[in-house]
């Protein structure tokens, strides 16, 4: 088969657009069957009415159309238009940044590597926060900036450094757990892949021996990551009114004024003596 032309993803809305054929290529194949398991882990247990998916489409669509949640919303990046999909199904292209969706409507949104494309990753997690309801979740997949797939994007020039997906600002999963708890959420569930190096020709062609040394010795640096995190919303908790007559501040009479006076004690010693009288006129 051969491999699709990997194109300039510069252009506005374009980057996505070039993943998706990217991943098509070898590694992306390989890459694309760890997130789809990731994906079914991380699905299983999320239930609700709807499912937001931003960004790509055709790469994850076969795991994500057999979660629980039926009704799918796709939400490619790009210019705002409408184009029609696979199997007939009508597909509206936005910017991750100002979707076009109610505030508090959807149970699970599902971003795929679209921080590291966007123009700003942190509008981007703050419009998932608004369309989320209450305890509703977000996954976020990314690629590590600290890994070997980040060097390899530190090592891109020229025209290479065009392409996808190594023309994307990578980030690190502490940086977008971050962002995400200051936002509200709490992080539930993380995970770690793709630990092999990503050039062509590696002296493993196999990755099962990288993905177990991997994890037991370097999880940190894996090259791509995987965040499921929940959004709590604090709540007033209310408070039982005392309807007991309260003691008036101000009663509306006037206030007594104490009158000190010197008792003598046999013996000559004066004590001083209070006593009171009645309001003073």
């Amino acid at each position: 088969m051969p491999t699709p032309p990997m194109t300039d993803c510069r252009a506005p809305g374009a980057a996505l657009r070039c993943l998706e054929e990217w991943y098509a290529t070898p590694l992306g194949r390989e890459l694309a069957a760890k997130e789809g398991a990731c994906l079914e882990r991380m699905l299983c247990d999320t239930f609700g009415y709807y499912l937001l998916q931003v960004g790509l489409v055709d790469a994850l669509d076969g795991v994500l159309a057999g979660c629980r949640i039926r009704n799918r919303i796709l939400l490619p990046d790009g210019p705002a238009s409408g184009r029609a999909g696979q199997g007939g199904r009508v597909q509206v292209i936005v910017d991750p940044g100002r979707l076009p969706i109610a505030s508090d409507s959807i149970d699970a949104v599902v971003l795929p590597h679209v921080l590291e494309f966007a123009d700003d990753a942190r509008q981007v997690l703050r419009e998932a926060e608004r369309v989320l309801i209450p305890e509703g979740r977000v996954i976020i997949l990314g690629f590590n900036n600290l890994s070997l797939w980040g060097l390899r994007r530190q090592l891109a020039r020229g025209q290479r450094q065009r392409r996808v997906p190594w023309c994307g600002s990578f980030l690190t999963p502490f940086r977008v757990a971050d962002w995400l708890s200051l936002l509200g959420f709490d992080v539930e569930i993380e995970e770690r892949m793709m630990y092999r190096p990503p050039w062509r020709r590696t002296l493993f062609p196999d990755s099962t021996l990288f993905d177990a040394i991997g994890e037991r010795l370097w999880p940190t640096f894996a090259g791509v990551f995987a965040i499921r995190a929940v959004k709590r919303v604090s709540t007033l908790t209310p408070l039982k009114p005392s309807w007991r007559q309260r003691r008036a501040l101000l009663s509306g009479r006037r206030p007594v004024r104490p009158t000190v006076r010197l008792v003598r004690r046999p013996g000559g010693a004066a004590a001083p003596r209070t006593t009171e009288r009645g309001p003073a006129r």
